[in-house]
């Protein structure tokens, strides 16, 4: 029973920190001259973790894909960033070696890129943005859970994250009060992302959940399901090129517009 109360207040406490509105706020640590230099694009998964599976695309490929034009398209738009990869071929990385590498890059914003699945109808589709939090939903939970799962493919995954449990509801709660010092531009980028999107395809807004890919990065950090391979329809727009270019397009001018906002200190 104690331990019950415990987790109760521990609840309590957390949601208290993290659900501030989503709209967008002071930046908190953006100073004068402030410049975003070195982006990070994280293709999840990969090698022999093929991810979400449609009819006939993995999400390894999928996001592999936007990963390379949308990074190309900052490059030429944006000359003065420095674009890296958390991988540009087919290849498996932990987890937390993609934070890890953002971190030791000092990475100004991360950017995470997967494809959503719905196991229970084929009709759900659109966007959805997720930035480190407490789920308010168990929709929420469920994606984070499908996409921290990857760490069950992981070797020493249980002394790698200290002991975390990606079926675990609790283990999410704990998860909740990192990235704290960054929600409030990590949120301003998602809704971004998701205002861009909108004005083209179906978005489900910017949401907050418990990732292990966002945990321990030091910098504004997003995940973005850029739709759904369940829906055979979706599926079809996300593996052709003209979806692909135009996914890069919206995550381009969200990138812009966020460069810039923080730049001047909006």
């Amino acid at each position: 029973m104690l331990k019950v109360i415990k987790s109760l207040v521990i609840v309590l406490l957390l949601s208290a920190i993290v659900v501030p509105g989503f709209g967008i706020g002071p930046v908190g640590y953006t100073t004068d001259g402030y410049k975003v230099k070195t982006v990070v694009i994280d293709a999840g998964h990969g090698g022999h973790d093929p991810g979400t599976v449609g009819r006939s695309a993995k999400e390894k490929n999928v996001v592999l894909k936007l990963a390379l034009e949308l990074g190309k398209r900052i490059k030429e738009e944006h000359p003065d960033v420095k674009v890296l990869y958390t991988r540009s071929t087919d290849k498996f990385v932990d987890l937390s070696d993609r934070s890890a590498f953002a971190n030791r890059n000092n990475a100004d914003l991360f950017i995470s890129l997967h494809c959503n699945a719905s196991p229970r109808s084929k009709a759900v589709k659109g966007t959805e943005t997720f930035v480190m939090g407490l789920h308010k939903t168990d929709g929420n939970l469920e994606v984070a859970k499908r996409e921290n799962s990857v760490i069950l493919k992981e070797t020493n995954y249980q002394q790698k994250y200290k002991g975390f449990d990606p079926n675990s509801p609790l283990a999410y709660i704990m998860l909740a009060n990192y990235q704290s010092a960054f929600l409030t531009n990590s949120l301003r980028f998602a809704q971004l992302v998701e205002n861009n999107f909108a004005r083209h395809r179906s978005s489900r807004g910017v949401k907050q959940a418990g990732f292990l890919v966002l945990w321990r990065t030091t910098m504004p950090s997003v995940l973005v399901e850029i739709g759904f391979l369940s829906s055979p329809e979706e599926e079809q727009y996300l593996i052709s090129e003209k979806g692909n270019a135009e996914n890069a397009e919206r995550l381009l001018k969200a990138f812009g517009e966020y460069k810039k906002a923080v730049e001047i200190g909006e």
